[in-house]
């Protein structure tokens, strides 16, 4: 006799889901509001991109895209037709990430993949009729999520707040290049210093 098989989780509605994110978000709140009012900076922004991306998943799930497929849509609605390597590191995603969501997006009529005449090494990532048509639909649902964003919130105080972030997005770029040039600078010391045999 064989065991018998465990009942699968029942699907969630997306009532139950939008339900879900909703308790998710304002539980951030609580948490930055009452736990760590004066927590890092890096949380904060990482807690408020995640609300953010949570809102637009909802808009998105209702039209059939998942927030992956955003990611790279956004891309190539800006630059169509760029390697597959070129687009992961504009998506910020890992190359190996972004050959499963093409692959996907491939599947679902979004994207073709093409190597261009005498370059067999690199693949080149097309938007379909399809894929195009679909920034009409969800670039909207983009703009609500950011309007319900600063909702109650005066110009000028946005205004700052996109200045306050390019400016640590700036300052981060200068530390990371910093110490990307501190260990071959480190490497270059020791290697003046070695004995000559």
């Amino acid at each position: 006799m064989k065991p018998a098989r465990p009942e699968p989780w029942p699907a969630a509605s997306p009532r139950e889901d939008a339900d879900e994110a909703n308790a998710a978000t304002r539980a951030i709140l609580r948490h930055w509001q009452e736990t760590v009012p004066h927590d890092r900076l890096a949380h904060l922004v990482r807690d408020a991109a995640r609300a953010f991306q949570r809102s637009l998943q909802l808009r998105l799930a209702a039209h059939g895209v998942s927030f992956g497929h955003w990611t790279f849509l956004r891309v190539l609605w800006e630059q169509d037709g760029i390697t597959q390597k070129a687009l992961s590191l504009r998506a910020g995603v890992m190359e190996p990430s972004t050959f499963v969501a093409v692959t996907a997006m491939e599947k679902r009529g979004y994207v073709t993949r093409r190597h261009r005449p005498g370059n067999r090494k690199n693949v080149y990532v097309h938007l379909t009729r399809a894929g195009r048509a679909l920034q009409r639909t969800l670039v909207p649902l983009a703009e609500d999520v950011n309007r319900a964003g600063v909702d109650g919130l005066s110009p000028a105080r946005v205004d700052a707040t996109r200045r306050v972030l390019l400016a640590i997005i700036a300052n981060l770029a200068d530390d990371e290049a910093r110490a990307q040039r501190k260990p071959a600078a480190t490497a270059r010391a020791a290697a003046r210093q070695r004995p000559i045999a």
